[in-house]
């Protein structure tokens, strides 16, 4: 007697293993958006906020995570309280941020910018990013500056050395 054998049963484990490597990828991104809301609303310094400008208020910034396939939609407020982020693709951006380094590195790349002073040498940074390619944006540079200024927190207290003695 021979055994038939059935295509369902590895089907099912391949989409099982499909769905399983989504969620974990779904999971990074989502923890990378908590944690810039939660850096500006423990860190954040309100002037970046103020400076948004009434023709940026309300406006998305779209940040695509290329190697995790992710999308971060961040709304550009001028009330650091009111600052939202959203896992999701943006339905109407103004702009788009890409971060095209390896999946390792997303972390490190974005928390370097993070920890930046709002400042021309902090802008630096993202230049740096800009040129080597790590990054590149799409649309509205002026949105994509204040956004970036706005998750900026190395001017923080947080931040500043303290003298040993």
């Amino acid at each position: 007697m021979v055994k038939t054998i059935k295509q369902e049963e590895p089907i099912k484990t391949i989409n099982r293993d499909i769905r399983a490597e989504n969620l974990v990828r779904e999971t990074k991104v989502l923890n990378i958006a908590r944690l810039a809301k939660m850096l500006v609303d423990l860190f954040g310094l309100d002037e970046p906020f103020q400076k948004i400008g009434k023709e940026l208020e309300g406006q998305e910034v779209e940040l695509y995570l290329k190697n995790l396939d992710g999308y971060i939609t961040f709304i550009l407020t001028s009330d650091r309280q009111k600052f939202e982020c959203h896992v999701e693709k943006a339905s109407n951006s103004i702009a788009k941020i890409i971060i095209t380094v390896n999946e390792e590195k997303i972390l490190k790349v974005i928390s370097n910018i993070i920890r930046s002073k709002s400042n021309i040498f902090g802008l630096a940074k993202l230049l740096k990013y800009l040129i080597l390619g790590k990054a590149k944006i799409k649309g509205s540079l002026k949105a994509v500056l204040r956004l970036v200024k706005c998750l900026m927190i190395g001017k923080n207290d947080v931040y500043k050395k303290r003298k040993r003695g």
